[in-house]
């Protein structure tokens, strides 16, 4: 079942629509031809704004998991040969600490329906039952509803093709930064845990460049949400860690 098709989800989808239109025409008269451009990047601008909270909760969860992992490592190593035991005092750690191993996970899963509401109204040829107009429009000779995949084989690459290749830079680059952030900011990994387990936070800091490859094939409207929310993650969280670090050097 397509989610977007769901009349809940439809009717919030058409009034973030009409939201989008509305903040088009408003800006029309400053960016003219490149409205439904300036329009996406506000209303992304916008979102996360809202969801700052939901970023401040993320970061406060990895400061905490950093803090606490000494501490686990100690139980782990203590405990090794009672596993019952070591999940009991494990609990019994996170209480003290007034903590939870599941801190952060409860806002992420929160703004999952907003992220995806936003992005559907990038990807979708139409919404509630008429056609997605923003997909229609320009940037640049280069339509919103066209991915990079079909705009090079409808033969007409340059220079349209640049407008996709300087997003999906900004993209890659962003990806590259958050998996140095991402590494240098990870707890530290038990040496309890199987080599292959061992890896796992290595492996899994090179899941931004994902990011590009769907950037790729999305239409540009989306690819261009990409670039301005992963750019805005990546500005949020350094400036979130820096502020609880010196907190807690405080």
């Amino acid at each position: 079942m397509d989610i977007y098709s769901f009349a809940p989800v439809a009717i919030v989808l058409d009034f973030a629509y009409s939201l989008v239109t509305a903040l088009a025409t408003l800006l029309a008269p400053l960016a003219g031809v490149l409205s439904t451009a300036a329009a996406i990047v506000a209303i992304t601008l916008l979102v996360r704004t809202l969801l700052i909270p939901v970023g401040r909760s993320q970061v406060r969860a990895e400061f905490t998991r950093r803090r606490l992992a000494p501490k686990l490592k100690e139980l782990q190593q203590r405990y090794k040969k009672k596993p019952e035991l070591l999940q009991q005092k494990t609990m019994e750690l996170y209480q003290a600490e007034k903590a939870s191993p599941l801190a952060g996970c409860f806002p992420t899963l929160l703004q999952a329906p907003v992220i995806s509401t936003v992005y559907g109204l990038f990807i979708l040829q139409s919404i509630n039952g008429h056609s997605n107009d923003l997909l229609t429009e320009d940037v640049f000779g280069v339509q919103l509803g066209s991915s990079l995949i079909s705009f090079v084989g409808g033969g007409d690459a340059w220079p349209g093709a640049l407008v996709y290749l300087a997003l999906l830079a900004i993209i890659a680059v962003v990806a590259w930064l958050s998996r140095r952030a991402a590494l240098r900011n990870a707890p530290p990994v038990s040496d309890e845990l199987p080599p292959g387990m061992q890896n796992l936070t290595g492996i899994l800091s090179w899941m931004p460049f994902i990011t590009v490859i769907f950037a790729a094939i999305v239409p540009l409207a989306a690819t261009l949400y990409l670039a301005v929310t992963t750019t805005w993650t990546l500005v949020e969280r350094a400036v979130l860690r820096r502020r609880y670090e010196k907190a807690m050097a405080a």
